[in-house]
């Protein structure tokens, strides 16, 4: 063989070589693609016991308002503004554009969850008597709309009603009544009154999507009940302590569970059962749970006597 086909062969061996090695060091490896971050994977079902709850992508928070009483369940009202009452300190307030505060109304029987209606009244939950009432505007005494059939008590998971919901599509006011564990459909005067479900731990916050599903966290069961329109219970369960439930809109409930271990935002996946925790940080006892029509969700954490806004991420 010529020492010239010699020099030909061994340069297209060392090229071939060359070739094998960049293949080599291109091609991703099998654990690369299977630790890759930011993918969530499905962790909670409507039967799941413990969900594992996995980080993501955390929506942008903005303080709104701090160290003004202690803010608990949360509405807008018609113009946008964000009003919060306060058990504690048995008061209604609104958050103005500006920052500041506007007393609304002081009642000594817990204001609890609001419903704000087109024009301007406000229907609004007693924790410590246990009933419905209404504030017309510019009144300064509630008007009483229904006294609910349970009895509270200081009792564990006995106190009276919290969270209340309007049902856009029926115009009728989504009812939990705390101590005795049913959720009730009332009409706007509380004239009608009408049983949907019963045998609930302690229900307290209630959201209705838009196919008609109504919602309702069960603080003391560990758990969210679904009822569809046709009356239709069930169970998904899984939380530690939820608080208040809402839709997004977009096949998720977003959920705000305050028992201590977990005090967060979470966002549950109806369809996959995906859970993802979307904020904790700075939570002490969050309560309150509203989202405003560009999609930021809004959380009142009494005892951190804060209100954050949360940005889409």
């Amino acid at each position: 063989m010529s020492p010239q086909r010699n020099q030909i062969i061994g340069a297209g061996l060392f090229l071939f070589l060359l070739f094998l090695t960049s293949c080599a060091q291109s091609s991703p490896s099998a654990p690369a693609v299977a630790t890759r971050t930011g993918i969530a994977t499905p962790t909670g079902t409507f039967s799941s016991p413990t969900p594992i709850l996995t980080a993501t992508v955390k929506p942008t928070p903005t303080v709104v308002l701090q160290g003004v009483g202690r803010p608990d369940d949360l509405a807008f009202d018609q113009q946008g503004r964000l009003l919060f009452s306060d058990e504690i300190n048995r008061t209604i307030s609104r958050l103005n554009a500006d920052g500041s505060v506007t007393l609304i109304l002081r009642d000594a029987n817990g204001p609890e969850g609001l419903v704000p209606l087109p024009d301007g009244t406000l229907i609004f939950a007693e924790q410590e008597t246990n009933r419905i009432v209404s504030l017309a505007p510019g009144a300064s005494i509630p008007t009483v709309l229904r006294v609910l059939p349970g009895t509270p008590s200081t009792a564990s998971c006995k106190h009276g009603v919290d969270g209340i919901a309007l049902d856009p599509a029926t115009n009728t006011i989504i009812v939990p009544d705390s101590p005795t564990g049913e959720v009730y459909r009332m009409s706007l005067d509380g004239k009608t009154f009408t049983l949907l479900a019963s045998g609930i731990v302690r229900p307290v916050g209630a959201g209705i999507d838009g196919q008609g599903h109504i919602y309702i966290a069960d603080e003391c069961g560990g758990a969210i009940w679904r009822i569809t329109p046709a009356g239709q219970p069930t169970r998904i369960g899984g939380f530690g302590m939820p608080d208040d439930v809402i839709p997004d809109g977009f096949g998720n409930l977003l959920v705000i569970d305050l028992q201590p271990a977990i005090h967060a935002l979470i966002r549950l996946n109806l369809a996959t059962g995906q859970r993802v925790i979307l904020a904790s940080r700075g939570f002490i006892e969050p309560q309150g749970l509203v989202i405003d029509a560009r999609g930021n969700i809004y959380v009142a954490d009494d005892y951190a006597n804060i209100i954050i806004e949360y940005s889409p991420a």
